[in-house]
Order: structure tokens, then C-alpha cells, then sequence
């Protein structure tokens, strides 16, 4: 007689083993007629499987109780429009050998082993598309049959697909007693897959179905097995939903920042250099010269001191702080000076042998750094502290290296070389939480700024199934225990996770949802109490006994190439006015006009203002053009009247309206206004003319 435990903490009693769907309509019509399938402690299964202990269930449908979509509705829906998709593509090319299809982020794909000179195209899309949609609308049932091992095996070996008998096998190894297939209808007479599940009741309840795009790829991943086609689709649970997620993508497609870096001339990435390191071209410097700018204000304000620090390290500093050698899989490899490389050569030492001395400590080098906390924490080791010079603020703008693959790394968002706005704070217990505070009152600060308010906070905790984390556990809770009333404190909501944590701290992330839906981890907060006794620091206290200081890492931007990334396809190129690396092009109508175009400019520079003149021959109206392509925020348009009146016709970008002729003394101190309070004034706001 199984107890079934529902999420509110109703508990249903059944006298015989009962199915999920069963449960389902006990509760009510309204659900049974909604469910897709089942949570089943813990466990993602169909509806109809079979429970015959007390256990706890969540039903799943499409719509979550926060009314979002479902997660777990969206991959029982991916999972099986990947099946419909491998039927409909089977019914077109019947020689092909399925290999396996699973949901993917996304969406879903299956790898498929095409005859040669029959390879499916993008041409094909659509018919295929009719014939996934035939099959939703027949809404036929997903089938579920077991065999025995041997019997499985037994047939797989007889339909001959290699591929298939290899996922059988390895599903055996992996522990499973029983080989499970999928039938779109009735098992023997419509089409199925091997399968382990779980998938939606019936075709008809899959939603909405496209198919994206095809690549190549591998059997196994293996560069030398099999060649085989990736068929992407996607699915969702309505036509809305999909056409949302397709214009969303249109959206990324033209906010794209690698795209729009390269026709705005903001950075560049050149093989000569190598992939993953950032050449900031003039204009994308302007960007990141008035970021920090902006940050380094507030620091000031704050009380932070700027250090500089190199770009590399001996390896035992990296060794004492952790980083080496436990991450050196995304590290570059270390440096060894040339002499010891030549001994070792002479004594036939092996890479493997040199790569394990290395480790060990036997033998020294230098390591491009993967991270600038090492040696701001020898600064703060390099003079004799009191309590009376707690806290500690160091701040730099630091480089450092990570060794990312190659198939990772995007444009500015991941990449191999980057920039942190980087401070570590080092302080005592007594003031944790009012410096913890500081550091987001400076992340919040920027964001408020920049206009970013769709975020949420990340708690990244320990995780206690992890071996990774180093340290005392009891500072462990009192660093997490600081990180929660931090988080407490914003007023915003806030999520913990464990798992999240870095090894030697727990910190608060600020995770960034851009414009077209994807999240970015940008500004940190880290406290660390590991760190510290790592590496033995200690100031005098008020008793004249040594004591341990807490550290405290925090990035309000995270990395100033992600950062700034993030920033085009936040604003698509338009940056706002103070930040915008030509804030004002003067055109002059014709060249009787030029002399007074050049006063105009040189009346703007001499104000701060970052200006150009457009002295091309070009028509006026081709000006304008090329200035709103280039997304610059005020066009200033000059001819003889303007010159006689000491006036501009002014243009801002994105807007409709011209907002006119004004005084050029007007305008000036209108522009200086807006860039100076970065935002808060507006040009358009108080030069509208009455």
C-alpha cells in the first residue's frame, strides 16, 4: 500500500501499485488532462511508471508554479520531439543509421549516420518539419517495453545498427538489468528507439517543433571513428513560446558583439597574436579607459590604495596559495629558466617526470598569473600591521591568464587573457560585514548606472559532497554566514548554491540576465579566511597579540573584456553619451561651412568632449547616415545660418525627432552636462527647443 508524498505534504494512500498518471487524476481532472510527467523522489519518469513503495511526488507540467515554463517540462518535450524529428527524418532517408539524440540546452539534436550521397541539407527542413508536425497531430502515444538483456542484445544485433548495440552495451556496463525501448504508438508496428526515457504521454503534447540547423561531428567525439551529421531542433511548449525564442534570436544575431565590435572598430582578434587574447583597438579603449575612470572614483571615495603588480609569479607563491598545482589544467604551464631546462635535458628527464618535479616542488619556475591575489596578499605581508591600519583596501586593474580550449572561448565573453577591476580587502571579524556591504554598494552602484536591473544574487557555497575546499570548516561557516547576511541586506532576491563556492571561500555573485535572455556571472564579493592563514598573515591587535585578518576578493565588473562585451550587446552598440567613444560628429552642410564646423569642434573638445568633423564631400544626408551607423549619440549639423547665429542643429541618436537649431554655448554645456553626470542630465531632456 504505497504512501505518496505530494510537494504541499498531502499524503495519498493507494492499495496497489499505482502510476504516476493514476496519482495524477486522484488529485484532480484539471491535472491529469495537464501532466507531462512525474518527479518521483527526486527522479524525472514518465507518467506511466510504476510506484509500488511510499515515495514523494511532484507532477510536472507544462507551466511551473511560479507560472514560468517548466524545466522539466521542456526536456520531457525536447526529449521526445527528438524522436519525432528521427522518425520524420527516417521516412525521407531510410538508410540512415540513428546513433543517439538527447536535449540539449536549448534544445535537443540527433547524431545520425547518413549513407554516402544521400546527406540530408537544409533544404530538407521543411518537408521534414510537415512531417514532425503529421505526427504531433496523430498525437500518438509514447510506448514504453523492457527486454531482458540477452533479448535486447539479440535484437539490436539483428536490425544491425551498430550504433545502437554500442549504447545497449554501455548501458549495461553502466549498471542496467533491462534494455528499454520507445514506440511512437504500438510497439512491433509504428517506429521506435532505443530508449531509457522519460518522455511526454503522447506526440500531441510535445508543443511546438523546429528544426535549427545541421553539423558535423564524431562517433564518440573521436576525430577518427564514424563521421556523423548533428541534426539541432528545438522545442517549446506553444508556437508562442517558439516564435519568442526565434526572435530572441534574431535579436542576439544583431546585438552580437563580436559583430558589432568589428563594424564599430572597438576590438580585434588576431591568429598572429592567438585566440582568446583581446587587441583593444582605440575606440574600444575609450570604453574601458572611462570604466575605470568610473570605478576608480568610487574606490577613491571608499578608501581603496592603487597598487601594480606583475604579470607573473614564482610558482611557489602559487603553490602556498592553491592554485598550483590544483588547477594547472586551466592554467598555462609554468616557465623554467633556461639553465635548469638544459640540465634537465642532459639528464634525459622525461616531460612526464619534469611536469611531476614540477608539482612536487623539486624544481622552481614562474607561471603567468591565473590570479592577482597572491600578490596583493605579499603586499600586505611586506610591512608590520596594527588594528589601527585595518582594514587594508588594495585595488588594481590586474591581468591574468587561464588556459580555456579553444571550442570555449567567445569572442570577449571567454577568453584567455583578461583584465579584472581587481581589490582585496583585509580586515578584522569586527568588520566583515560593513566592508562585505562597500564592495555591493560599488556593484550596485554601476549597474544602477549602466541601466542593467534584470539580475539576481548568487550565494556559492560549499559543497559538502566536494573535497575541493580547503580550510578550517568553522571559518567556512563564519564566512558563509557572513555571505548570507550580506545578501540579506540588498533586498533583492537571492539564491544559495553549493558548489558555487571557490576553494578557498564563499562569495556572492551577481549574475546579470542581458537583453536577449542569457545569464552572465559578472560582479563578485568573496570571503576568505583561508587565504590568510595560507599564508601565515598577521597584524597587532588592540592586545597587543597577533591575530589572523579575514580577506575579502571582490570585482565589481569581473573582467573588463566580458564586462564590456556584455555591455555592446546590452546597449547593441549604442553606448550612452559618457561612454561612447565619438560623442559628437559636426557635419558641416558644404565646405563654405567648414571653417565653423572646426570652431564647433574645438569649442567641444575644449570642454571635454570627445568630437570629430565629417569633411568628406558627401552629401548631408549620406553624413547622417554613416553618423547613425555608427551609432554616435549627437549629430551636429552646421551650414552658413548656424555660423551666423553661433548656433547647431542638433540630431541624437534614436530619436525621431530633430531636436533642432540652438545656441552652440547651449549645447556645449548640455553635452558636458550629460557626460558628467553620466546620464542623470540629458541633452534631450533640457535643449529641446520651446
Amino acid at each position: 500500500m504505497p504512501r505518496i508524498t505530494l510537494p504541499d505534504g498531502t499524503i495519498k494512500e493507494f492499495d496497489h501499485t499505482v502510476s504516476a498518471a493514476e496519482v495524477a487524476a486522484s488529485i484532480g481532472p484539471g491535472l491529469a488532462k495537464a501532466a507531462l510527467g512525474a518527479r518521483v523522489d527526486g527522479e524525472l519518469v514518465d507518467l506511466s511508471f510504476p510506484i509500488d513503495h511510499d515515495a514523494s511526488l511532484s507532477i510536472v507540467t507544462a507551466k511551473s508554479r511560479d507560472g514560468g515554463v517548466d524545466p522539466d517540462a521542456v526536456f520531457l518535450m525536447r526529449h521526445s520531439a527528438a524522436h519525432v524529428m528521427a522518425e520524420a527524418i527516417q521516412k525521407f532517408f531510410p538508410e540512415a543509421k540513428l546513433v543517439y539524440g538527447p536535449p540539449v540546452e536549448n534544445g535537443f539534436f540527433y547524431d545520425i549516420a547518413f549513407p554516402e550521397g544521400r546527406m540530408i541539407s537544409g533544404d530538407d527542413f521543411e518537408k521534414i518539419e510537415t512531417e514532425i508536425n503529421r505526427i504531433i497531430k496523430e498525437d500518438r502515444a509514447f510506448t514504453r517495453y523492457e527486454m531482458p538483456v540477452d533479448q535486447g542484445i539479440q535484437k539490436l544485433r539483428a536490425e544491425g545498427s551498430k550504433f545502437k548495440l554500442d549504447n545497449a552495451e554501455r548501458a549495461v556496463q553502466a549498471g542496467s538489468d533491462e534494455l528499454s525501448w520507445y514506440a511512437t504508438g504500438n510497439p512491433g508496428k509504428d517506429w521506435e528507439d532505443l530508449c531509457r526515457g522519460p518522455h511526454v504521454p503522447s506526440t500531441g503534447r510535445i508543443g511546438a517543433v523546429k528544426i535549427m540547423s545541421i553539423a558535423s561531428s564524431y562517433w564518440h567525439g573521436d576525430e577518427n571513428s564514424d563521421r556523423l551529421t548533428r541534426v539541432y531542433g528545438t522545442a517549446f511548449p506553444s508556437q508562442k513560446d517558439l516564435d519568442a525564442y526565434l526572435h530572441q534570436l534574431e535579436e542576439a544575431r544583431a546585438r552580437d558583439h563580436r559583430v558589432i565590435g568589428k563594424k564599430l572598430g572597438l576590438f580585434h582578434i588576431d591568429d598572429m597574436v592567438g585566440q582568446g587574447l583581446i587587441l583593444w583597438k582605440p575606440k574600444g579603449a575609450v570604453i574601458r579607459t572611462e570604466l575605470q575612470r568610473f570605478i576608480t572614483e568610487e574606490l577613491t571615495r571608499q578608501g581603496y590604495d592603487t597598487v601594480y603588480t606583475p604579470q607573473i609569479g614564482k610558482l611557489d607563491l602559487y603553490r602556498t596559495s592553491g592554485h598550483f598545482p590544483y588547477y594547472q589544467d586551466s592554467q598555462y604551464p609554468p616557465i623554467v629558466d633556461r639553465d635548469t631546462l638544459k640540465a634537465l635535458s642532459d639528464e634525459g628527464c622525461s616531460c612526464s617526470e619534469l611536469s611531476n618535479r614540477l608539482r612536487t616542488g623539486d624544481i622552481d619556475g614562474y607561471l603567468l598569473r591565473p590570479m592577482n591575489c597572491p600578490h596583493h596578499i605579499r603586499i600586505f605581508a611586506s610591512e608590520p600591521r596594527s588594528y589601527r591600519d585595518l582594514p587594508v583596501r588594495l585595488a588594481e586593474f590586474g591581468t591574468v591568464y587561464r588556459w580555456e580550449q579553444s571550442g570555449e572561448l567567445n569572442g570577449m565573453t571567454r577568453v584567455r587573457g583578461f583584465t579584472q577591476d581587481d581589490a582585496h580587502l583585509f580586515c578584522t571579524e569586527d568588520q566583515v560585514a560593513e566592508e562585505v556591504q562597500g564592495c555591493l554598494s560599488i556593484v550596485k552602484h554601476i549597474f544602477t548606472t549602466l541601466g542593467i536591473d534584470d539580475y539576481r544574487v548568487r550565494v556559492g557555497l560549499r559543497d559538502p559532497d566536494s573535497d575541493k575546499y580547503v580550510g578550517d570548516p568553522k571559518n567556512w561557516e563564519k564566512a558563509e554566514r557572513a555571505c548570507r547576511n550580506a545578501a540579506k541586506s540588498l533586498g533583492a532576491n537571492y539564491t544559495e548554491e553549493p558548489g558555487e563556492a571557490a576553494f578557498y571561500g564563499p562569495k556572492i555573485d551577481f549574475v546579470v540576465k542581458d537583453v536577449i535572455g542569457r545569464e552572465w556571472q559578472l560582479g563578485t564579493v568573496q570571503v576568505d579566511y583561508n587565504l590568510p592563514e595560507r599564508f601565515d598573515l598577521t597584524y597587532v591587535g588592540a592586545d597587543n597579540a597577533t591575530h589572523r585578518p579575514v580577506m575579502i576578493h571582490r570585482a565589481p565588473f569581473g573582467s573588463m573584456e566580458r564586462f564590456v562585451g556584455v555591455l555592446i550587446e546590452h546597449f547593441a552598440g549604442a553606448f550612452p553619451t559618457w561612454l561612447s567613444p565619438e560623442q559628437v560628429r559636426v557635419l558641416p552642410i558644404s565646405e563654405k561651412s567648414a571653417a565653423y564646423a572646426d570652431e564647433v569642434r574645438a569649442a567641444l573638445r575644449e570642454a571635454g568632449v570627445r568630437c570629430t568633423v565629417d569633411h568628406s564631400n558627401d552629401r548631408v544626408q549620406a553624413k547622417i547616415r554613416a553618423g547613425a551607423e555608427e551609432k554616435i549619440p549627437y549629430l551636429v549639423v552646421v551650414g552658413p545660418r548656424d555660423a551666423e547665429n553661433r548656433a547647431v542643429s542638433v540630431r541624437a541618436f534614436g530619436v525621431e525627432k530633430d531636436l533642432g537649431a540652438m545656441p552652440l554655448e547651449d549645447f556645449v554645456s548640455g553635452v558636458t552636462r550629460e557626460i558628467q553626470s553620466r546620464g542623470a542630465e540629458s541633452v534631450k531632456d533640457h535643449l529641446v527647443p520651446n
